[in-house]
């Protein structure tokens, strides 16, 4: 197996792991916050949001949130960059969507551009210094991992708050 066939398998996880929520991702469950601002649609949202603008960073191209229509079908009040990170505790609140659908086929979406990404490269490629504000640089195939690596840290939380049971949740 080659590094590219790696970074393949690493980039499709996110999204095979939220397929498996399916079932459980009811709007209620989706909005609803485990004593804490980020709910499941939360983080689901921004694990998509995360991989595209750095993807597009990366790749140079239209991000999928605008260029498949995301933006407008998800109608939230966000900045067309805006993936999440530093949100103040009402701004991540106010990331309430009720259609499970909606959101894994967005981070669908969003990985099938990344794999789609990673298959135009060489082995060669992955050392490229694409980030030189850290020490040492991130290469091209560090910045590929991260990216799925964040993903799937959000989405084994998105589970991890769908196991919890409906004590786990603030009041409504």
């Amino acid at each position: 197996m080659d590094s590219i066939a790696i970074l393949t398998d690493i980039a499709r996880r996110p999204g095979d792991s939220a397929e498996m929520l399916r079932e459980q991702l009811t709007p209620q469950l989706l909005n609803s916050h485990p004593h804490h601002d980020n709910s499941v649609a939360w983080l689901l949202w921004h694990a998509a949001r995360e991989i595209d603008v750095q993807l597009n960073a990366l790749s140079g191209g239209e991000p999928v949130w605008s260029a498949a229509g995301f933006a407008v079908r998800f109608g939230l009040d966000v900045a067309p960059e805006d993936i999440g990170y530093g949100h103040t505790p009402e701004q991540a609140r106010a990331i309430i969507v009720d259609d499970p659908g909606l959101l894994l086929e967005h981070l669908t979406a969003v990985i099938d551009a990344q794999v789609s990404f990673i298959e135009t490269l060489s082995e060669a490629d992955l050392s490229r210094i694409v980030d030189d504000q850290w020490d040492p640089p991130v290469t091209l195939g560090v910045r590929l991992v991260s990216m799925s690596a964040d993903a799937l840290e959000h989405v084994a939380q998105a589970a991890y708050i769908a196991g919890i049971g409906e004590h786990g949740f603030e009041p409504r």
